[in-house]
């Protein structure tokens, strides 16, 4: 019985040691990617948080077509997301939560179609160390110069720098709509 017991034991602790092996925290398994995608990020765009703020909007903005979707994937952390906010058919509230590659296979098909110029008009900034929380303001219009936006929104973007660059770890937005329009002190 006892026998039994010690190898009960040391197969539980071989288990366990084999598991704490083979298991890392996110940060570690992310390593890899990050370096990766640290490699393609232009310098400029991943210098300040303004910067990158600034490249989210530039490589999703254009005519009918194509975007930059290494550039754009180049910008965010890996594991990181993007979260469209609104109300579904049934009038419900609810958030999607979506990878950078779910974002490029939703946009693109629609980009391919129409032009999309996404901008910043207002932005709120806090940062304290590695991390940053934007409350950004946006607009969106068919063609650049189209003289009123079709959309109008908030966008909620949480930065972390991890001493070399910063980097996108989400994304959340919500636009604006008939019964919830945006404050004025997020328009200035």
């Amino acid at each position: 019985m006892i026998n039994r017991f010690c190898c009960f034991l040391l197969l539980l602790v071989s288990c366990i040691a084999v598991q704490s092996q083979t298991t890392s925290s996110p940060a570690a398994a992310a390593q890899p990617s990050a370096t990766a995608n640290a490699a393609s990020a232009r310098p400029a765009d991943v210098d300040s948080a303004e910067h990158i703020v600034a490249a989210l909007y530039d490589v999703i903005s254009g005519p009918a077509g194509k975007r930059d979707w290494d550039r754009f994937r180049s910008l965010f952390y890996p594991g990181a997301r993007l979260i469209p906010t609104g109300q579904n058919e049934k009038g419900e509230v609810t958030a999607r939560v979506l990878s950078p590659d779910d974002y490029v296979n939703r946009a693109q098909p629609r980009f391919d179609k129409e032009g999309f110029f996404e901008r910043s008009i207002a932005n709120r900034t806090e940062t304290w160390d590695r991390i940053a929380h934007v409350w950004s303001t946006y607009e969106s219009r068919h063609a650049k110069d189209d003289a009123k936006p079709f959309a109008r929104g908030i966008n909620s973007i949480q930065l972390f720098n991890d001493g070399k660059r910063w980097w996108v770890m989400t994304v959340f937005w919500q636009a604006e709509d008939a019964n919830h329009s945006l404050p004025e002190k997020y328009t200035k």
